[in-house]
């Protein structure tokens, strides 16, 4: 028929009315991956941005539980050093303020060694997780083959912890 050729196929229709949705599951994706990253939010803020956003609180969950572990080993090689650099400058003081927090938290840590790293990691409350539990176990000198597996499993408590509270929310709405 004449004008057929201007018309869309079946698959290109397909194709574009899917763009979207994979456009907004990669922003999703990389928002939530981002959020865990930031210390202070970190997955505490991830999983309930991530299912804000339309993904599934499973996958919410595992894609915050892996943004949140990109910084820590960078934490655990290097927290020193910059700490090291950063005394030398007008950030002196905040340093020694962060470095006395980390040794108040790292009490647990310090009498308990990997389960209390753990267990600091695990609890989704303001001054614990991932970014916390790296800066205790780098000033304890707890070495890095044994603080990221801990660190790991403290975060996967506190991914399912923060997604159990976020799904029990979701469903009273």
């Amino acid at each position: 028929p004449a004008g057929r050729g201007s018309d869309p196929t079946a698959p290109e229709i397909l194709r574009e009315a899917a763009m979207p949705v994979e456009e907004n599951l990669m922003q999703a994706i990389l928002l939530t991956f981002g959020t865990a990253m930031v210390p202070v939010l970190e997955l505490r803020g991830a999983i309930p941005v991530g299912v804000a956003t339309g993904l599934s609180p499973l996958a919410a969950c595992a894609i915050a539980v892996l943004g949140n572990m990109v910084p820590v080993p960078f934490i655990l090689l290097l927290i020193r050093r910059i700490f090291d650099w950063l005394r030398g400058t007008r950030f002196g003081p905040k340093i020694d303020w962060l470095e006395r927090r980390a040794h108040l938290k790292g009490r647990v840590v310090r009498k308990y060694r990997l389960p209390g790293l753990i267990i600091l990691v695990a609890i989704p409350l303001p001054g614990t997780g991932a970014w916390t539990g790296a800066l205790v176990a780098a000033l304890l000198d707890i070495r890095m083959r044994h603080a990221v597996p801990a660190i790991f499993l403290g975060v996967a408590i506190a991914g399912a912890i923060v997604t159990v509270l976020t799904y029990g929310v979701v469903q009273m709405f």
